[in-house]
């Protein structure tokens, strides 16, 4: 069988791709160059996925297992479906989540393409998660992988249901310290590469300067990008921001206000650059309304699930009901840090049943 590999140049796809050699598949390395990281800060970086240097790992990783291996350049989808988005959502007060928006629109419908270009029977990549393809009992179905520090789940909830008979991750079923072991076994250049911890595009890992780069270059309104006032939620006011695109739903630290108690930031009013913060109890969230939502299952119009509104935040129970791509979830307990714009996915255990956007949220009732 034809395989096509998404080779990131982290140690994850090469093992992914050196799994799928064992097995004896044909495999075919791609690798999307994203964005322009030539000059400056990034140039050369390692750690950070599609940088010059790990495109070079990859290419090394592909050599090494024998198989051929192209650069595919996505850069212009990229600059529009990822970081203009990106740039777009933080200017209007909300907070983006570009690795989610990577996999739905960059990474599995043009890779997908390229595999069918190529004659291939499947799509693999390293992502931490699990399918459960067609014709399998309970399939098809897109599942957490089983490390749980690792799992990527989250982040493809919006790839499509109609693709998992044609994507595989071979790691769903390892933990991290097992592919660690597997590279240096192997003797893969990227045994003891880093993970990236940061965004690719995001130098040093202050977004603000991109957001305000990206707005200047679009032509967009600067007005979003100007300070404004941090108020408490009597309406006092508490100091100045430097623009509603440099903070997030949950914020502590970095708000450049004095208080003698810990202050969070509860909600952004984009439409006058104002920052309302309060005590951490005023964090918590009843109901959440979800745009765009994607089902990954077939699902009836109200349901128990768990739902997760970060990456790293605990699935919750929650009563979800359907209308259109629209959902609303009722947690049975108040949960924190919801911010519009991030993803809210829906499991059923380890199943994921669909996921959307967060667009608005309630304050839990007094006393819950």
């Amino acid at each position: 069988m034809r395989v096509v590999c998404a080779m990131s140049g982290g140690v994850d796809s090469s093992v992914a791709a050196a799994l799928m050699v064992e097995a004896g598949h044909e495999v075919v390395g791609l690798t999307m160059a994203l964005y322009d990281a030539d000059t400056g800060e990034r140039k050369g970086r390692g750690g950070t996925c599609c940088s010059p240097a790990e495109i070079d790992l990859a290419r090394r990783a592909c050599d090494q297992l024998g198989v051929p291996h192209y650069t595919v350049d996505e850069r212009e989808r990229f600059q529009a479906e990822v970081i203009d988005d990106f740039a777009r959502e933080y200017a209007a007060g909300r907070t983006p989540n570009p690795c989610a928006r990577c996999n739905e629109h960059v990474k599995f419908g043009p890779l997908l393409a390229r595999a069918r270009g190529l004659d291939a029977d499947l799509l693999i990549t390293g992502h931490y998660a699990q399918v459960l393809p067609p014709g399998d009992p309970g399939g098809p179905a897109l599942l957490r992988g089983v490390d749980s520090g690792k799992d990527q789940s989250y982040f493809l909830f919006a790839m499509g249901v109609e693709n998992l008979a044609r994507v595989r991750f071979p790691l769903g079923t390892w933990s991290k310290a097992e592919v660690r072991e597997k590279a240096r076994a192997l003797g893969m250049p990227n045994a003891e590469a880093p993970d990236s911890q940061e965004l690719c595009f995001v130098p040093g890992g202050d977004h603000g300067d991109v957001v305000e780069a990206r707005i200047r270059a679009l032509g967009l309104d600067e007005g979003a990008l100007a300070p404004g006032e941090i108020r408490d939620t009597s309406g006092r006011r508490l100091g100045e921001h430097r623009g509603i695109h440099r903070v997030t739903i949950g914020q502590r630290r970095g708000l450049g206000i004095s208080s003698t108690r810990p202050r969070y930031v509860l909600r952004v009013i984009p439409e006058e650059r104002v920052v309302i913060v309060g005590d951490v109890d005023e964090l918590e969230v009843g109901r959440i309304d979800v745009e765009q939502f994607k089902a990954m299952a077939t699902l009836g119009s109200s349901f128990a699930a768990q739902v997760q509104i970060r990456h790293r935040s605990p699935p919750t129970p929650a009563r979800v009901t359907l209308e259109g791509d629209r959902a609303r979830v009722e947690f049975e307990t108040p949960v924190r840090g919801v911010a519009p714009g991030q993803a809210a996915v829906v499991y059923d255990g380890p199943r994921v049943l669909g996921g959307g956007w967060i667009r608005a949220a309630e304050p839990a009732a007094s006393g819950s």
